[in-house]
């Protein structure tokens, strides 16, 4: 079928960002604290992706336990959604309200334009500039024009339509399984012993499960006070997140198999004998899915070395995490290899972030942030939580209000001028050197 259609262009803003997550956010913030004016286009009814919609029960690391590595923005949503958890906490619960009203504050007081409800659904590129998005919407579709765009979809939406190569899971294409986060109430918080996965091989033997899964990341207090906690359970196998058909299967099957969690918990641990599940998010928790091709893929030799760049936008430091691709028991051994031991660091050990890699290879005025910038898998595995996509939209939102002025070309921007912008936001660069 041809259609055709004469769009309207609703906005012209210096800086289109599609994706209103936790890179989308910050890249939003940081552009129009430069000057720029910044049109966002978010497909759920909240900012925050998989931390609201997705309802993912607590923030990763913001540092090596000396630093503050997701300092800046990223840092000043932290403080909001949880003051009373000091910096130094790991996991700390997110109490799912109070971080949808710091992003809608933060945003508010940007001056950021946005919409919700509003979702990609193509672009138009010409030897290798970005002219147009196509967003669709209750009023109707129609198009932006901007100078420099933003990708912070997670799944690399913009650059894909456009036309960029990327990469997606293993050698195979196969990606890590998604969860179904959820809600739960009446958590006896002080009953409880020993991890949740405690008696799970026994709850395998007995038939509990539909679906034998032995990593259980289980849950994360978010009120211990009120019994409430966040549930990272239950993983979804075999799950093609580019396919919509896929993740309904995904979304029905996952809430299906909340009764059979609840039956593990009340039944096998202590502390969980009243819980009583409040709700499942409304999007599911995809880990992985799309790598945009970028000028410099971030690698796990990047990791080990303890990697530092001159174009450093950032420092990072979570392990990887690619989570149990199947049933076998292997599976798990080499997830607690890699996860405890082999790619993980020391007080104080992170690695760089070089800007080369939110810059898509096919493109001059585009730029990616979040879990589909250019990384290798396993690096992909560390940058890809909360705070990581907290550094990069920051950078990606700067650089790009800094190409504005170069005619969108990102990549004729002065690596320290940008490295100085993002330190006057408040990022962590102990490498960057002065500008010029």
């Amino acid at each position: 079928m041809l259609y055709q259609k004469n769009l309207p262009v609703k906005y012209e803003p210096d800086v289109f960002i599609a994706g209103g997550g936790p890179a989308g956010v910050c890249a939003a913030i940081a552009a129009a604290r430069m000057g720029r004016s910044v049109f966002l286009a978010e497909a759920q009814g909240s900012f925050g992706g998989l931390g609201t919609a997705g309802l993912v029960p607590a923030f990763a690391v913001f540092g090596d336990d000396v630093h503050i590595l997701a300092a800046g923005i990223g840092l000043e949503i932290r403080q909001r959604v949880c003051p009373e958890l000091p910096l130094s906490k790991h996991w700390a619960g997110i109490r799912v309200e109070r971080l949808k009203r710091a992003y809608d504050d933060l945003i508010e007081a940007s001056g950021v334009r946005y919409s919700f409800f509003t979702t990609l659904c193509d672009v138009v590129a010409e030897n290798g500039v970005v002219d147009h998005v196509v967003l669709t919407s209750k009023s109707g579709m129609f198009a932006v024009r901007a100078k420099v765009y933003i990708d912070c979809t997670g799944d690399g939406d913009l650059c894909a339509y456009a036309g960029s190569d990327f990469e997606k899971g293993d050698e195979n294409g196969a990606v890590m399984p998604p969860t179904l986060c959820s809600l739960w109430s009446n958590i006896a918080y002080a009953r409880r012993s020993g991890p949740d996965s405690s008696r799970l091989e026994e709850a395998i033997r007995d038939g509990v499960f539909s679906q034998p899964d032995r990593h259980l990341p289980g849950f994360f207090t978010v009120n211990r006070e009120k019994g409430i906690g966040g549930g990272n359970i239950g993983h979804v196998f075999d799950v093609d997140p580019l396919d919509e058909v896929s993740l309904s299967a995904a979304m029905v099957d996952a809430r299906r198999r909340m009764d059979e969690y609840e039956h593990y918990y009340k039944q096998y641990l202590k502390g969980y004998e009243d819980m009583e599940l409040v709700t499942t998010a409304s999007i599911l928790g995809v880990r992985e899915s799309r790598r945009i091709c970028c000028d410099y893929m971030l690698n796990s030799n990047d990791f080990l070395s303890r990697a530092v760049f001159d174009d450093e936008i950032g420092r990072y430091c979570y392990p990887v995490d690619i989570h149990i691709m199947n049933t076998d028991p292997e599976e798990l051994s080499r997830f607690e290899t890699e996860y405890r031991k082999t790619y993980r660091y020391a007080k104080g050990e992170s690695y760089g972030i070089p800007y080369r890699s939110l810059i898509p290879r096919a493109f001059s005025n585009v730029l990616v942030a979040g879990r589909c910038m250019g990384t290798d898998r396993r690096m992909q595995a560390s940058v890809r939580v909360m705070p990581g996509c907290f550094i990069t939209g920051q950078a990606a939102g700067v650089a790009a209000a800094l190409a504005v002025v170069k005619r969108g070309n990102v990549r004729a921007i002065d690596i320290h001028a940008l490295q100085s912008a993002l330190i006057g936001q408040g990022a962590y660069l102990p490498n960057a050197k002065a500008s010029t």
